[in-house]
């Protein structure tokens, strides 16, 4: 889980080019708002990230939220989903 979890936070930086390191990323800080600060542009982003390099597709808006709380419930989605 901690490989998925630092693979996770790279993932994130180079497809929403971020200015940080993975070890800058808190595992459990929100991904929006005060924590990472993302926005709604960057959850598409997300979203097709999942969908290219997982397979996982993410139609449901209330269980994008759930998912995409922290780096943590992002990799233990994730980690229960892959094919």
């Amino acid at each position: 889980m901690e490989q998925l979890i630092l693979t996770l936070k790279s993932d994130i930086i180079d497809a929403l080019n971020l200015d940080c390191k993975p070890e800058e990323i808190v595992n459990d800080a929100p991904l929006f708002g005060t924590g990472l600060g993302l926005d709604s542009i960057d959850a598409l982003e997300l979203i097709v990230l999942l969908d290219k390099k997982y397979s996982i597709k993410i139609t449901d808006p209330v269980l994008a939220r759930k998912i995409f709380a922290s780096i943590n419930t992002l990799a233990e989605f994730i980690h229960s989903h892959r094919k």
